[in-house]
């Protein structure tokens, strides 16, 4: 039997052990062929609140576990992650869509992931503090509590697992909530690896479901962390609503994440430094480089390159075609990419190459002119859409690459002295000299300022341990004190 073998989850969510939910099913399709691969099952509000409650009465034994014990699940998953990796990464493909070498990057990380996580519970937990009285006083770690992982459907496993590992390996128990169009990779396959890696009952549990679900996950009271990532909209909303219960919130949002290219970069290797941050995965990816800010005197030759790429990147399902570009997740996501470049079009942008719907797929677009108050420059896209513009001054380009609301993502390409000095005045949370922006390491923090979440919340050792432990100060005397009452 393989470890997504359907007789096992189908039609099922996961509370202490596979079982019907009270949302119904869903139909897993996939977005390049319309096939039905699966039905998975649909948790209800009330299923969240419950499970909710589960986890606080797990937590207790499973945070007195030793940290070797911890060690040891998270490193089992890692490796029944790598074992069953090629079936893992048939469902990405066909799920999300995603070609066949994202579907491998995404394995190769979840179980990196898991690796990491697995080094957690033995780093220093804390630290000795000095004291002004005759005690020995400390800092410790514990367990925050009961997390909950909301996450989306680009990169399905890597955003549910980068929460889920750490949180787990720091003796907390955990609420996943995968995207419902993505519920087996972002989901399905992170249960069947924790539950065959040893977690006993109800420290992971699995709820695919809705808006009202997601809602339950973050309001119920034993929840203490919510780990979301998304939409900036969706985020402002789990901000606020953590604020007000006073849980914490980490929340890695949206992008539209710059590319400078600087005087006398290598136009040929820029450009394909460019259509790979633009077009994997159809650009559907937070740390998509969502503007292209190119000095004038490359422009022109810049812009020919890049639409040469484009228009000779194979579209189509990459779960039988070898292709760059594979379909747009659904009929909505992509309607909203074809308005965004009509409206670009309207505005006055030139379309220098692709944006053509081929079946359920976009082809990958080139656009110049865009005004800066055009959606196509100022808004996040997620689609495959390369807006690009020209600079005279290093001072233009940093002013260009600011003016924006959100702060995921940097890259600079060219001479590195400049480059440091640009990425020394662009407010983002992640700088990429000579790389494009989507660049992802499990030992990295991982986050964005603005409206692109509130800072790196995630990934490596340091925002792991802050994001998913709580300090707490313990002191200790030989004897009961004397006091003056």
């Amino acid at each position: 039997m393989g470890l997504l073998d359907a007789a096992v989850w189908s039609s099922s969510i996961h509370r202490g052990s596979w079982t019907p939910g009270g949302g119904g099913t869903h139909d897993v399709v996939a977005p390049a062929s319309g096939e039905q691969l699966g039905t998975v099952g649909m948790a209800s509000a009330e299923d969240a609140t419950a499970a909710a409650a589960d986890a606080r009465a797990a937590q207790g034994e499973w945070a007195a576990r030793t940290p070797g014990e911890w060690a040891a699940v998270l490193r089992t998953a890692g490796l029944l992650l790598e074992e069953h990796a090629a079936e893992i990464q048939d469902w990405i493909i066909r799920e999300s869509g995603a070609i066949r070498p994202k579907a491998e990057l995404e394995t190769r990380v979840g179980a990196d992931e898991c690796f990491d996580a697995a080094a957690l519970p033995h780093l220093p937990q804390g630290e000795v503090l000095a004291t002004e009285d005759q005690r020995w006083s400390f800092a410790r770690r514990r367990p925050a509590g009961v997390v909950s992982v909301i996450a989306p459907f680009n990169f399905p496993l890597i955003l549910s697992i980068r929460a889920v590992a750490p949180a787990l390996a720091l003796g907390n128990t955990v609420l996943l909530k995968p995207d419902p169009r993505t519920a087996v990779s972002g989901g399905v396959v992170l249960m069947r690896l924790f539950e065959k890696a040893g977690v006993p009952p109800g420290v992971l549990q699995l709820l695919p479901g809705g808006a009202d679900v997601g809602a339950a996950v973050v309001e119920a009271p034993e929840v203490d962390v919510v780990a979301f990532t998304g939409s900036t909209a969706a985020g402002r909303r789990i901000g606020e609503t953590c604020g007000r219960l006073l849980k914490r919130a980490h929340l890695e949002l949206g992008g539209n994440n710059a590319m400078i290219v600087l005087p006398g970069a290598d136009v040929q290797a820029a450009a394909s430094a460019a259509a790979f941050g633009s077009y994997l995965h159809q650009g559907q990816i937070c740390m998509t480089t969502g503007r292209h800010l190119v000095h004038e005197s490359l422009h022109d030759e810049y812009v020919a390159a890049l639409a040469e790429r484009a228009r000779n990147l194979p579209v189509g399902d990459p779960a039988s075609q070898d292709v760059a570009l594979g379909p747009i997740i659904d009929a909505g996501q992509r309607e909203h990419v074809v308005s965004v470049i009509d409206d670009a079009v309207a505005g006055g942008a030139e379309l220098v190459a692709g944006g053509d719907v081929e079946g359920p797929c976009i082809r990958p677009a080139v656009l110049t002119g865009v005004g800066r108050e055009n959606r196509a420059w100022r808004e996040e896209i997620f689609g495959p859409v390369a807006p690009v513009a020209s600079f005279s001054t290093i001072d233009e380009a940093v002013e260009l690459a600011a003016d924006t609301e959100y702060g995921l993502s940097l890259s600079v390409l060219g001479d590195v002295g400049a480059a440091m000095q640009v990425a020394d005045r662009v407010p983002s949370g992640k700088v990429h000299i000579n790389e494009q922006t989507v660049v992802d390491e499990s030992n990295a923090p991982f986050g964005g300022v603005g409206d692109s979440g509130n800072g790196s919340r995630i990934g490596g050792a340091t925002a792991n341990l802050e994001a998913f432990t709580e300090v707490q100060w313990l002191t200790m005397r030989s004897e009961i004190a004397s006091y003056p009452f």
